[in-house]
């Protein structure tokens, strides 16, 4: 089982491989390749930090406690129709995504995050709302 906060449901649609560290990056990609293969993979919707910011590079200001963050995080699940506490499947997030998501969040949710001007993350939660998986990251 994962431990994800809220944001980052939409942070691993547009993951690409790119990342804050070499470390971080190849978190990410492992946690987001087994999600791609393994869609029943048990998910626990957590408040704060999760296995995700646990690679987030030390080397200033830890981003992860952030108080913008936590709004972003309520935001995407209020939006998604998920809740702190909750634990499903990546299978069913993918389907609350489905139903409840749209491109435009990204601009409306993610303003001020580093990735957004990239495009990624529109295109995956559309590849989401399409019925296709993750990317396959090689």
């Amino acid at each position: 089982m994962y431990r994800l906060r809220g944001h980052h449901l939409y942070c691993l649609l547009g993951f690409k491989g790119m990342g804050y560290s070499k470390e971080f990056a190849e978190n990410m990609k492992q946690i987001h390749q087994h999600l791609r293969e393994n869609p029943k993979t048990l998910i626990k919707i957590i408040h704060g930090p999760d296995c995700l910011c646990k690679k987030y590079p030390n080397d200033g200001k830890y981003h992860c406690q952030d108080k913008n963050i936590y709004i972003r995080d309520i935001q995407i699940l209020q939006k998604l129709g998920l809740n702190i506490g909750q634990v499903l499947s990546w299978e069913e997030i993918e389907e609350h995504i489905q139903k409840n998501a749209s491109p435009e969040d990204i601009q409306t949710f993610c303003k001020s995050c580093s990735w957004r001007d990239y495009g990624v993350c529109e295109n995956g939660i559309q590849r989401i709302i399409d019925g296709k998986s993750l990317w396959e990251i090689t």
